[in-house]
């Protein structure tokens, strides 16, 4: 999709593009998302506007949407979780990913969200929605997500992203929880989240009484 965009074409708002499979599948920081039968794999285009929120936030914008598709399929929907910057957790585990990019005036937000199974991810915990119970089928589930974000992408321009974000902090981890931050030099920051600002950027409390901002990186959870 970022390809064709690239070449001067145009899409609407609510086009999507759903891949049976994926062979060049991209995450964050350059790795690679690996696709599995029956797994979710698909983009859609957002044609952005000088009145618009902030494009960043429509990061939190994809995950509300997974986050809300997903909730009634789950028998304890406790078990869902939101982690910053854009990852959607399954009982403490990685089971979705998001990428967003821009290209052409238009924002490009690809989602993989494991169904039917987790392709091992190097130092992270996989899980898929099938380990639990039975997981939809990926175009029954692709309808339900289209749908979904169709709607968070209208409050979005309708409202801002200030509630946008008030709604992924209620479904996220907690004040207080202990983060480590991975940043793309290799360092890294040992924290407790302490809420986002109005621009969803992370505020990581540290040890000594600070804050830290976080705008970019890979956030883990740490186990204490």
């Amino acid at each position: 999709m970022v390809a064709r965009l690239a070449q001067g074409e145009r899409m609407p708002d609510g086009h999507w593009l759903v891949a049976n499979r994926q062979t060049g599948g991209r995450g964050r920081q350059g790795r690679s998302w690996i696709d599995a039968p029956g797994n979710f794999m698909g983009s859609t285009a957002v044609q952005l506007h000088d009145r618009d929120p902030a494009p960043a936030t429509l990061s939190f914008v994809a995950a509300l949407a997974v986050y809300e598709t997903v909730l009634p399929m789950l028998a304890n929907p406790s078990a869902l979780m939101l982690k910053w910057p854009n990852d959607v957790l399954f009982e403490g585990a990685k089971f979705c990913g998001l990428l967003l990019e821009r290209e052409a005036g238009h924002a490009v937000i690809g989602i993989g969200v494991n169904l039917k199974a987790a392709p091992a991810i190097e130092d992270r915990k996989v899980k898929a929605l099938s380990d639990t119970g039975p997981a939809p089928e990926r175009d029954a589930f692709a309808q339900a997500l289209a749908n979904q974000m169709a709607l968070e992408f209208q409050r979005w321009r309708e409202f801002g992203a200030e509630p946008i974000i008030n709604r992924w902090k209620a479904a996220a981890h907690k004040p207080g929880t202990a983060l480590c931050v991975h940043n793309s030099d290799g360092s890294r920051i040992s924290g407790t989240f302490d809420g986002l600002d109005q621009h969803g950027a992370l505020r990581l409390r540290l040890p000594d009484g600070t804050t830290h901002m976080v705008h970019a990186g890979d956030v883990l959870l740490e186990e204490r």
